[in-house]
């Protein structure tokens, strides 16, 4: 078995790849990338059991087989390689040989067989959505959702598809976010939880996508096709929990301010709040927001007062900070709009303006008690 390819394509595509290879792999095999000749067409796959991903590149060869060959390996030695054709031919004595225009590289390979099979989807459902859309729908939502072990269905995010829309939700119980797309939608009704890891990996290759991606799914698996590549997922297992009984119907107060302003004077005004709690206070009256925060325990405070348009009754309410500057640093709106009820309930944070057609973010973020 013999091939020639391009060093600096193989190497992007492997870069890609490898990010689905797990540091502490159960099994020494999924430490190697499955390459698949069948004459001019290289499939090369990554696998951590749980999530296997595959891209299609183009070869120059006459030949077909199935090898392992191992990861960091190989990734360490094509970084060091400019751009050339590289001629790799398979011998004998369970090697891999790899000729550049400087020299000549053997490595150890497996048999391919031993790689574990992608899961097969019988009779799935389909939907398809730009690239771009999705990756946004990844960014604006993944970093709601929770690390918790013992809570897996709040570890991921939560795809609702529909006739009228997709929805997209994460949530860990203290911060939550829904993006929607109208503009996009389903042929039937589904839901199901998508796992960080893949999503991560999917974010980072459709970023700005004008592809079209194939999402086909059932009861314990999706698959990701675009392009020349290929993702498969188990998802994760159990009902996620109902959040639009969350999200409070009844806001009558609104406070509408500039995002950059409000984001840099929540920073600031943090850097003096309790360590533990990272607790901050929102005081409103009429058109002035107060932002204050104070440690008590080493007698540091600080407070800021922001002009901003408010309708609604003079009020008191906590969040914790880092909350305040992950979702408010997650929008790219030039002004949002802050949406409360009492101090005790959720306040919701939507972006005022610069949002796409049929686009929509909602944000949830839960009050911290005040001590006064």
């Amino acid at each position: 078995m013999k091939f020639i390819v391009s060093s600096t394509y193989l190497l992007k595509q492997l870069q890609i790849l490898g990010g689905v290879i797990s540091n502490s792999n159960t099994l020494p095999i999924l430490d190697n990338f499955l390459f698949d000749l069948r004459e001019n067409s290289l499939t090369v796959s990554a696998s951590d059991l749980e999530t296997t991903m595959s891209a299609e590149l183009k070869v120059e060869s006459e030949h077909s087989g199935t090898i392992a060959v191992p990861a960091r390996l190989l990734l360490d030695t094509l970084k060091t390689f400019p751009e050339q054709p590289l001629t790799f031919v398979v011998e004998d004595n369970h090697t891999v040989e790899i000729s550049s225009s400087h020299g000549k590289y053997a490595l150890a390979y497996a048999d391919g067989a031993e790689f574990p099979k992608a899961v097969e989807l019988p009779d799935p459902s389909t939907t398809k959505i730009m690239g771009d859309i999705l990756a946004t729908a990844i960014n604006k939502t993944i970093f709601a959702a929770g690390n918790d072990d013992l809570r897996p269905v709040m570890s991921g995010v939560f795809f609702q598809f529909s006739p009228e829309n997709l929805t997209f939700v994460a949530t860990d119980a203290h911060k939550l976010v829904k993006y929607q797309r109208t503009d996009v939608s389903a042929s039937e009704v589904a839901e199901f939880i998508m796992p960080k890891k893949p999503l991560n990996l999917l974010k980072g290759i459709l970023a700005g996508s004008e592809e079209e991606v194939t999402i086909s799914y059932n009861d314990s698996n999706a698959k990701f096709t675009f392009e020349n590549t290929e993702l498969v997922c188990r998802l994760i297992d159990g009902k996620y929990p109902n959040y639009e009984a969350v999200i409070p119907k009844e806001n009558p107060n609104k406070l509408v301010i500039q995002r950059s302003q409000l984001l840099s004077s929540v920073r600031r005004v943090s850097i003096f709040s309790n360590k533990t709690t990272h607790q901050i206070r929102l005081k409103i009256a009429g058109a002035e927001l107060n932002i204050s925060a104070e440690d008590i325990d080493y007698s540091n405070k600080a407070e800021e007062r922001l002009t901003c348009s408010y309708q609604g009754d003079d009020m008191q309410i906590g969040f914790n900070s880092r909350f305040l500057i992950e979702m408010l640093g997650n929008l790219n709106s030039d002004e949002i709009s802050l949406e409360m009820s009492l101090p005790n309930r959720a306040g919701i944070l939507t972006p005022a303006d610069g949002l796409d057609q049929g686009e929509s973010v909602t944000m949830l973020v839960m009050p911290v008690m005040l001590n006064n």
